[in-house]
């Protein structure tokens, strides 16, 4: 495991981290047997970090990661996100009284007495440019509660704005095989700016495992199937902004990046992992197997130059006209 120093921050954090989603809610039944068990696992292989939220599965996965890392507290990070469980659109969900109350709860639900990483949960861009959060969240860091804060955001304008109008340490980003477009610009300036890249859906929703069909069904309460078309939430956050079917014939055509790499999982991850300007990649998991599959994305065979301009033509000329929402 190789670990990367995340921005600014004096927190090194392993390459290929988790997201906890899954193991919360929204993606389907869940387990929390296997979810602990895929959780110890990860760790054991030297994973040291792990993002969350206090809205998935309305704060159990937070609940989940406090009984998995108890004792380890010193050694395993932990970053959540707040926001979304009030009117995201309220300045007073903002305010200094309600920022501290998300982070109680959360210090709370993980059994902690300090967060490593508290990002605002895909805040609207006018939040982020009123920036009264931002003078909350720098109270709660001057009094010891969060060691450093960032924003997860939707767009790349909102990332751009958080790099050149804020002291965020972090940046937390959509952005897999089919959906390349931080690289412009973003990713450039958040090296520049010496802020950390968190990478998220990293496989777009399961597209890029291909273990889809254009005809697969997913569970009622699977995020998968009641935001299939942004009906919930914003629309990149499943399937990357892609429309279902299109998104499995267009993860069809890139079989070719398995070869050699075990599977399309492992060789999707690999490619993230070997941005450089990528922190760390955070696929979610709701089982042991899954969290092996995703540790051997590490011991695949990296992309040559030829390979990654093939995936930059290809996402230029097939994926990007079809990719859904602001982003």
């Amino acid at each position: 495991m190789k670990y990367n120093k995340l921005g600014n921050t004096d927190l090194n954090i392993s390459e290929l981290s988790f997201g906890t989603w899954a193991i919360g809610g929204a993606w389907g039944k869940v387990n929390d047997k296997e979810a602990l068990k895929g959780l110890d696992r990860a760790m054991d292989s030297g994973v040291n970090s792990f993002d969350t939220s206090d809205v998935y599965g309305d704060g159990h996965s937070e609940e989940l990661l406090a009984k998995a890392t108890k004792g380890k507290e010193a050694s395993i990070h932990i970053a959540t996100k707040f926001c979304r469980a009030g009117d995201i659109h309220d300045p007073a969900n903002y305010s200094m009284k309600s920022v501290r109350a998300y982070c109680e709860n959360s210090l709370k639900r993980l059994n902690r007495e300090q967060i490593d990483l508290f990002q605002i949960h895909c805040p609207p861009l006018k939040i982020l440019q009123d920036g009264e959060v931002f003078e909350a969240l720098e109270m709660l860091k001057a009094e010891g509660k969060i060691r450093h804060y960032g924003v997860s955001v939707e767009t790349v304008e909102e990332g751009l704005f958080c790099l050149e109008h804020t002291n965020a340490s972090a940046l937390q980003v959509i952005f897999n095989i089919l959906r390349q477009k931080p690289l412009e610009e973003l990713f450039p300036k958040a090296m520049e700016k010496d802020v950390g890249i968190l990478a998220r859906v990293p496989l777009a929703s399961g597209l890029l495992t291909g273990k889809f069909k254009e005809d697969s069904m997913f569970e009622a309460d699977d995020h998968r199937n009641f935001n299939r078309n942004g009906e919930a939430f914003n629309v990149g956050e499943t399937f990357g902004g892609l429309e279902f079917e299109k998104g499995v014939a267009l993860s069809e055509k890139l079989e070719w990046i398995s070869e050699g790499r075990g599977n399309k999982t492992r060789a999707a991850l690999k490619w993230i992992i070997e941005q450089e300007a990528v922190t760390s990649v955070i696929p979610g998991f709701r089982n042991v197997e899954q969290v092996e599959d995703n540790l051997q994305a590490l011991n695949v065979k990296d992309y040559s130059s030829e390979e990654k301009e093939r995936l930059k033509d290809f996402y230029q000329t097939e994926v990007h006209p079809y990719i859904r929402g602001a982003y």
